[in-house]
């Protein structure tokens, strides 16, 4: 029978203040899940996940049990996002450990990983790190394409290959683990294994008995060292584990899930520290023989107790020793970098992408050009009138709108040089008013119509007074008209004696 205890702590970090970290604890099963996709979204995410994880698993705790709840987890956060449009896109990360049974009726442990929180094995002061980040860097660390310490800084740390919630389906590594009493396992989110070294987490561990005390020195640790992110932690002790095994085995259950690890105890004669030996044997039956004395094809066979073996024709850093596959396997490995490489160079050699590309400054250019057009677009609406205004007795056109647009005001595009005494009197009352026109052809016009107008009011009014003081023509019957001259002058008519006609 396995007996286990555990303790956890979580934390905000020192930046963020939503945590999207959830830790799960319970008799028989042990999750960390890291929410993403927004505040929101991502504390949603981990929430739904870890409910249908422990709700399906509760039903059947066993390796297929845990299986399935992963599944179910991932459709029911997939689920969520498309009944609530704000939560489109989120997902969640999510690593658990569970105590199931295997088919001799013996207890052993179950882990599940999908996304970038972690689970370590930490065995006679040895830390192993059993899942693998579900990441574009961490992929290409895989493929020996980068190192650790370039996968540290890459721009694509961040990016998740493998999430719950993304699709309707998602593939999860397992392994089944069958330890010894005063094994620990570790499962955390990436705000702890983004803060500290497989060294400093080892430290903790090997130097706090009490799990609960050693979670919360773990978070602490990271604080200290940025805590620019949500950090949780689980820590789970193995109280009773496998008496009769010589050593701690981890058997992947899947390709994908790597290579068997083997994590043996030095014997007394050992070095002082009590570092463990640790064995990658390639497949199932590899760990079993190592097991049973026998080493794999490659191995070191005078190694003997308390020296590290390993599988020369497939051996990996222990770090990553689960994840690389056969197809991985066969790559040929990267060329050396040549001497003095310029930094340039070797970002290219490594495949890393060039920060100033054509697309960044095409978008750079969009964005710069967006307030230049709404500048001149507002601009261009501010200017698109003209009005009539009198400016010191004199009528002018201005462009632009009255009362002005934004920081736009109206200025003075042409002089009319026709004053207010030379328009009608109701036009300089209209222009005072407001007069607004299409166009400066346009208010030209109607400033040199009202000119016109007031010139031939004028002319009018001189005729008007020339026939009214001029002289005046009377027409006598019978005789011609005398004609006086002059204004007020009255004329007498003469009048002819009539002249009475004698018959013959």
């Amino acid at each position: 029978m396995t007996v286990l205890r555990s303790g956890s702590a979580t934390d905000v970090g020192r930046v963020r203040r939503v945590n999207q970290d959830l830790p799960l604890e319970a008799s028989n099963l042990f999750a960390v899940a890291d929410g993403m996709g927004g505040h929101v979204g991502g504390e949603v995410a981990a929430q739904v996940a870890v409910a249908a994880l422990l709700q399906v698993f509760s039903r059947e705790p066993t390796k297929a049990g845990l299986e399935d709840a992963f599944s179910k987890a991932n459709q029911a956060v997939w689920q969520e996002s498309q009944d609530h449009s704000e939560l489109r896109g989120m997902g969640t990360t999510l690593t658990a450990v569970a105590l199931v049974g295997d088919a001799e009726g013996r207890d052993t442990l179950a882990l599940a990983n999908v996304g970038d929180s972690r689970a370590y094995l930490f065995s006679d002061h040895h830390l192993v790190q059993v899942t693998a980040d579900h990441s574009l860097a961490e992929e290409r660390v895989r493929h020996g394409e980068i190192s650790e310490e370039e996968a540290a800084v890459h721009p694509q740390r961040h990016i998740l290959t493998r999430a719950l919630g993304i699709s309707t389906d998602v593939e999860t590594d397992m392994w089944e683990l069958q330890l010894r009493s005063g094994d620990r396992i570790i499962l955390c989110s990436d705000g702890l294994s983004n803060e500290l070294t497989n060294e400093q987490i080892a430290d903790v561990l090997g130097t706090e008995p009490d799990p609960q005390a050693a979670a919360h020195q773990l978070v602490e640790l990271a604080n200290d060292h940025g805590g620019s992110d949500n950090i949780t932690v689980i820590v789970v002790d193995v109280l009773v584990g496998e008496e009769t095994s010589a050593a701690s085995v981890i058997t992947p259950i899947g390709v994908r899930a790597g290579l068997p690890l083997v994590v043996a105890p030095e014997s007394a004669a050992g070095s002082a520290s009590g570092a463990s030996l640790t064995t990658v044997a390639t497949g199932a039956a590899g760990a079993a023989s190592v097991l049973a004395g026998e080493y794999p094809a490659g191995a070191d066979t005078d190694a003997g107790p308390g020296k590290l073996l390993l599988d020369t024709a497939q051996a990996v850093p222990v770090a990553r020793a689960t994840v690389r596959s056969a197809a991985v396997q066969s790559q040929p490995p990267l060329p050396v970098a040549p001497p003095n490489e310029s930094r340039g160079a070797r970002r290219r050699r490594l495949g890393v992408p060039r920060r100033i590309t054509f697309r960044v400054v095409f978008f750079i250019i969009l964005v710069a050009a967006i307030p230049v057009a709404v500048f001149y677009a507002i601009r261009w609406y501010a200017y698109d009138n003209w009005f009539l205004a009198i400016q010191d007795n004199q009528i002018v056109v201005k462009q632009g709108h009255p009362a002005g647009v934004l920081w736009f005001h109206p200025r003075v595009v042409y002089k009319t040089k026709v004053t207010t005494s030379e328009v009608p009197s109701a036009g300089a009352a209209q222009i005072r008013t407001l007069v607004q026109e299409p166009s400066l052809a346009a208010a030209k016009r109607y400033v040199a119509n009202l000119h016109d107008e007031y010139l031939n009011a004028e002319a009018a009014k001189q005729q008007s007074q020339s026939g009214v003081s001029g002289g005046v023509t009377t027409t006598t019957l019978g005789g011609p008209a005398a004609v006086t001259p002059g204004a007020g002058t009255s004329t007498t008519p003469t009048t002819a004696p009539a002249t009475t006609p004698t018959a013959p």
